[in-house]
């Protein structure tokens, strides 16, 4: 039994064990922060594994579907689920700041900053969805456009004879190899997450007061709350109450590795391993893990309607009013899905807040938003990249069928 419980959970306690160590590192030693380059290193080679395994497993999924009907169905579930989980998380902490706002005087001298060239919304939706040549798709800045493109290239190599096609078995061959890879960097985790833990406390810990205090105080507990409550009820929606088990086991991963990574994309091959264990469809992970790393962020919903309630608190405007909520359920829904799932994302939520709801406010309102970015982003990567792997089950009760869990365990003992 121990050393069943070792295989299956010491890798796992060596990462928590590493970051419990350097959270206590940067408290005590404000030096810490030196230890940043440890997570760099892990993180930049997730991402230099990440771009080629995104296009190879997003491709060949829907190269291999048997039909494009198929492919078009659970795409169109996927992206409904997206709305609807991220409308609940906005509605969510609309209600928490109303009960508890994060400011309660207005700011009077609050400090300005300089704010880069405003792009307009039609410059935003291009950038968004496409990239100017083929090199600009080979970056971790161009997720959202290389995600567009690699759709494309399944559906060409599905109409060019599908599985059976020698482009989608090399895809195929692709995602496997690539995900050994992923195996082997992963064994350097535990040294980058403790450097990365003792460098974030060590540098914002001291910045966690007064107002960004209080608001932290609302963000962290109800991001946890959030976990325990809604991501048990999507199982359970999506699997039943085998599924709640089921997601009890596997999400710890991928939760873990986003808060040690801050990345929703660098949790793509961890949230593969464990959709692939829970006996989600493959078809279906390889599409929804890929597009809910930059278009599924429910702590990205948490995190804006956080900061529209802030910036309304620091220039005294009242934060009430039906237009005014339906307007922020909106703009929380659209900016997440227009963050990039990189550390910091661009920063385009932050200009999309601060151009609908503080125009002529900018230099000031947008380096206030960009703080409390920082202060949220690891809580808030672990509910957007953890929860793809929730809403993984419901997209496949939704085209599997209700008993889609059962098949699948099942066939997995009867390969046993």
């Amino acid at each position: 039994m121990s050393r069943s419980f070792f295989r299956t959970y010491g890798f796992l306690s060596a990462m928590l064990l590493a970051i419990v160590l350097g959270c206590v590192l940067g408290a005590l030693w404000p030096g810490a922060a030196c230890l940043a380059p440890l997570g760099t290193i892990f993180i930049n080679l997730m991402f230099c594994i990440v771009v080629p395994l995104v296009f190879c497993s997003l491709s060949s999924s829907i190269a291999c579907m048997k039909s494009p009907r198929r492919a078009g169905k659970i795409m169109g579930t996927t992206l409904l689920v997206f709305i609807v989980t991220g409308l609940i998380a906005a509605v969510i902490m609309l209600f928490a700041m109303r009960l508890y706002p994060p400011v309660l005087e207005p700011w009077a001298d609050a400090a300005a900053g300089t704010v880069d060239a405003q792009a307009s919304v039609a410059e935003l939706l291009v950038n968004f969805f496409t990239v100017e040549d083929f090199a600009a798709l080979l970056s971790r800045r161009a997720m959202l456009p290389l995600i567009v493109f690699s759709i494309l290239i399944g559906f060409g190599i599905n109409l060019s004879g599908g599985a059976d096609c020698l482009t989608a078995k090399v895809l195929q061959d692709m995602t496997n190899c690539l995900l050994k890879v992923v195996s082997l960097i992963s064994y350097y985790a535990p040294i980058a997450f403790f450097g990365f833990f003792a460098s974030l406390v060590a540098t914002y810990g001291a910045q966690i007061t007064a107002a960004y205090g209080r608001a932290m105080l609302v963000y962290y507990p109800l991001c946890f709350v959030y976990v325990l409550v809604a991501f048990p009820l999507y199982a359970y929606l999506g699997g039943g109450r085998e599924g709640v088990r089921v997601m009890r086991r596997h999400i710890l991963r991928p939760a873990v590795t986003a808060l040690g990574t801050c990345s929703s994309v660098a949790t793509i091959p961890t949230n593969l391993e464990a959709a692939e264990d829970s006996g989600v469809p493959r078809d279906i992970s390889d599409l929804v893990l890929p597009l809910g790393a930059t278009m599924h962020m429910d702590g990205s919903c948490f995190s804006c309607v956080l900061k529209i309630a802030f910036l309304f608190g620091v220039f005294g405007i009242p934060f009430e009013g039906a237009g005014l909520i339906v307007k922020i359920l909106l703009v929380a829904v659209f900016s997440s899905v227009a963050m990039s799932g990189i550390p910091g994302g661009g920063y385009i939520g932050e200009y999309i807040i601060c151009t609908l709801f503080f125009p002529t406010q900018m230099a000031i309102a947008y380096p206030i938003a960009v703080t409390i970015g920082n202060l949220v982003d690891p809580p808030a990567t672990m509910i957007n990249s953890a929860g793809d792997y929730v809403v993984s089950f419901l997209v496949a009760r939704f085209t599997e069928g209700k008993d889609w869990l059962e098949r699948a365990q099942r066939g997995r003992q009867v390969q046993k």
